[in-house]
């Protein structure tokens, strides 16, 4: 009963993640030799914004909501992945992402305006955003657009069913008496060839 279950749920949750395996997998290829050009696909200006009070002493949270106040006047949405206020010109500065666009805003905040210069990306752009995100950075405002949180649980739910799918995989190979010498061999290479490269990267 055991096995026939391991079994089953091995076969059924690895096809689930498998979309998200692959978008991992591929996505690393573009984060290690891809070269991005950073060029402007459009830049537009927008006026008669009602900024929100207080965007020059605003931080953490409280920066991320006035940031979206803006956002929802300029009919955007994304991302926010942090706030500036530059106190030379008075500008409120921040980046907005989403798969297959990154954007700029840049409010003018005593000319009530801002220009927002979009930048759209390509498949495998978008497929390394998804790989990096919500990321390690920056916790206390990540998570500030619904799909982020969306998606971040879907990368958390890969996580935990890859290690049931390593740990079922080595019960369901044990489980083979046929195969648990082929099994010890493969499993030995690769501990073997694992701390062989702990051991020359830490030297």
């Amino acid at each position: 009963m055991l096995y026939r279950w391991t079994r089953d749920l091995h076969l059924y949750f690895g096809l689930f993640i498998s979309p998200f395996v692959l978008l991992f997998s591929l996505s690393i290829f573009f984060l290690n030799h891809a070269k991005i050009i950073d060029t402007p696909t459009s830049v537009v200006t927008s006026s008669r914004l009602k900024v929100p009070d207080g965007v020059d002493a605003a931080q953490g949270r409280d920066a991320i909501e006035r940031a979206q106040a803006i956002l929802l006047q300029i009919g955007l949405t994304g991302e926010i992945g942090f706030t500036r206020f530059v106190k030379k010109n008075r500008h409120f500065v921040f980046p907005v992402s989403s798969p297959g666009l990154e954007t700029m805003v840049d409010v003018d905040v005593d000319a009530a305006s801002a220009t927002v210069t979009r930048r759209k990306t390509g498949m495998f752009e978008a497929a390394a955003y998804l790989h990096k995100m919500p990321g390690p950075h920056l916790v206390a405002i990540r998570g500030n657009w619904l799909w982020t949180r969306v998606w971040q649980r879907f990368a958390d739910a890969t996580i935990y069913l890859t290690l049931f799918i390593s740990v079922s995989g080595i019960y369901l190979w044990y489980a083979l008496k046929a195969e648990r010498t082929v099994g010890f061999v493969l499993l030995a290479a690769g501990t073997v060839s694992f701390f062989g490269i702990i051991y020359a990267v830490i030297r």
